[in-house]
């Protein structure tokens, strides 16, 4: 088994038309290559690397991680004399990472990173997360790393970026046991210390996901009398100077092999990452995207297992002389499910490569001056990243949970019982719409998009592009339901953007807009399958054997029936809004507020 090789739609992914631009400017039009043997020559020697790599981490996430997911998930972490020690599953899953130099993989080269985009560098935790969705909390850093690298001091990462390759690992600690999503609450002191020319922390943290992690990045208050977020600071803090108490690891429903911890900080000696009062208000945001994107992975590779799961099981199972796949209410779910995780995976690596294009932006504006046309194509990525991202872990996330459920559903009663794996993925799929920022806090980061248009201007700029003509009947029912999303925005606009009706119906628009999102992107994958088997047929028989166009026969089939499956879930969902939309009535808030009483209702 290798879990890279068995997904044809990794490589598609992976051989995007604007990969060319993202490894040109991550490679600095390979500048390296003469003087440093690991660095490619070309786009084709740079994307025959990420696959190589990415053979390796389908290997290892099949044949190890995979294997031990279950005694993992039995044995769990446990505290032993202040430190946090993994099950034996997760140490061998570690040390085999490590050694395979699979740790950093982001990372520039001069800190014994592979110099890798972010594309193909998801790509491996998506991987990772088929495998075992918790042991990509661990592996994949939670965007620390890139954090590091980014914002802290020269000093500072000439000291701890270089340690990543060699097994350090990482953990953000921000939440506390009064402060959980409203981060400005945060009370961790620190406090600066002349003697020892360091910063000083003490207080709680809570919810720690890898706590006790090697590298902590902590948020604190630095500001004497601040009690908002522009009193918070960021910092780094060693492990290795024992001064943190690990008061307990949480007892938890799911991805029970990434242990989460509750942290008490003693007079904690640590490194200021960045300015001061910047810690929220700049350097977590940024971690929080990155982190969400890791989610968004997490989330599909977790869909992704529990559909094999799923269509592994019909496949064997017979009731009444034949397997279940048969039977339309099976065939009907595994379709669906199906879609959904093309859907999100489009979403996940469209996301990805504006990430891609505004980070490689601003590393390449910190060596020279960019042009007028760079800088407005790394503010147009960013703004693009900023609003694709709370669409995708809202979609991925909520997707991968509906997929651990129907998984199970597939099973059956067997499904509810220990003896199968499907029952662990439903576990470990629930936290993923929480942590990182709940489902309802990215509806409030996703909405100010549908206020100002920026969502709509980008789907107005899907509609422009080429498409293959066979699928032109597909994109009329795409801006069919634009105009009912419309619509929907124009109705629930008439109650004022800033009442609380408007509030109370922000989901429904964002989740239309995802509808209409995922539906363009898999028409584009859709067209691009076709073009390319196009090519194929075009070509002699020499050429045929390409690895591009083998997949273009399952791959075209695959992609245009989700593509069909996700327009028409789309057209019933957002028919669906449209009806709520246009019948809801401001006092209609009453009914669904718990702390009304009969006379408000």
């Amino acid at each position: 088994m290798n879990f890279y090789n068995d997904n044809k739609s990794l490589k598609f992914y992976l051989s995007h038309p604007v990969m060319d631009k993202i490894i040109k400017l991550k490679e600095r039009d390979f500048a390296d290559s003469d003087n440093d043997m690991m660095a490619p020559t070309d786009v084709e020697d740079a994307i025959d690397n990420y696959d190589k790599v990415l053979e390796i981490v389908g290997d290892l996430a099949a044949n190890v991680l995979e294997a031990n997911a279950e005694d993992v998930d039995h044995e769990g972490p446990q505290v032993v004399d202040n430190e946090i020690v993994y099950a034996k599953g997760t140490k061998k899953n570690h040390e085999i990472l490590r050694d395979a130099g699979l740790y950093g993989m982001s990372l520039p080269r001069k800190y014994k990173g592979l110099n890798f985009p972010y594309v193909p560098y998801v790509m491996a935790a998506e991987i990772v997360s088929r495998a075992d969705a918790g042991f990509a909390n661990i592996w994949g850093l939670q965007d620390c790393a890139e954090t590091i690298y980014e914002f802290a001091s020269d000093e500072i990462k000439d000291k701890y970026l270089p340690l990543i390759n060699e097994g350090f690992t990482c953990s953000m600690a921000l939440t506390e046991p009064d402060a959980g999503s409203d981060l400005q609450s945060v009370r961790l002191k620190a406090t600066f210390d002349d003697e020892h020319n360091c910063w000083r922390l003490n207080g709680v943290k809570r919810f720690i996901t890898n706590g006790d992690a090697d590298i902590q990045l902590v948020l604190a208050r630095s500001e004497e009398g601040t009690t908002d977020g522009r009193g918070l600071s960021y910092f780094l803090y060693d492990r290795r100077d024992n001064a943190v108490t690990v008061r307990r690891i949480e007892n938890k429903l799911g991805i029970k092999g990434s242990p989460t911890a509750e942290l008490v900080f003693n007079n904690a000696p640590a490194l200021l990452i960045g300015e001061r009062r910047l810690g929220l208000i700049k350097y977590v945001m940024s971690l929080m995207n990155g982190a969400r994107l890791g989610v968004g992975a997490q989330s599909v590779g977790l869909a992704e297992a529990a559909y094999h799961e799923a269509l592994n099981y019909a496949q064997q199972r017979e009731q009444f002389g034949k397997a279940i796949i048969n039977f339309p209410q099976v065939y009907e779910m595994l379709g669906t499910m199906r879609a959904k995780i093309d859907a999100t995976r489009s979403l996940l690596y469209e996301t990805s490569r504006f990430v891609d294009l505004y980070k490689a932006y601003d590393s390449v504006s910190k060596e020279r001056s960019l042009s007028a046309e760079e800088r407005q194509d790394m503010k147009y990525s960013q703004r693009c990243a900023d609003m694709m991202t709370p669409m995708l872990k809202l979609f991925a996330s909520e997707y991968a949970n509906q997929i651990a459920y129907d998984c199970i559903q597939v099973h059956g009663g067997s499904g509810f019982m220990k003896e199968y794996k499907c029952e662990r993925l439903y576990r470990d799929a629930r936290i993923l719409s929480i942590y990182e920022g709940t489902s309802q806090l990215q509806v409030v980061a996703a909405i100010r998009f549908i206020g100002n248009g920026a969502y709509l201007k980008r789907i107005e700029e899907y509609e422009a592009m080429p498409i293959a003509e066979e699928l032109m009947p597909l994109r009329e029912r795409i801006m069919k339901m634009k105009e009912s999303y419309l619509k929907i925005v124009e109705t629930a606009d008439k109650f004022g953007t800033s009442s609380e009706a408007y509030d109370f119906l922000a989901r429904r628009m964002v989740e239309a807009m995802g509808h209409l999102i995922m539906s363009h992107l898999l028409l584009q994958d859709s067209s691009r399958v076709i073009e390319t088997q196009r090519y194929k047929d075009a070509k002699t028989q020499e050429h045929s054997d390409s690895e591009t166009l083998r997949l273009c026969d399952s791959e075209t089939l695959k992609f245009c029936k989700s593509c069909k499956i996700i327009i028409a879930l789309g057209e019933a969902e957002i028919a669906k809004i449209l009806t709520f939309v246009e019948n809801f009535k401001e006092e209609d808030l009453a009914m669904y507020n718990v702390q009304c009483t009969m006379k408000n209702v």
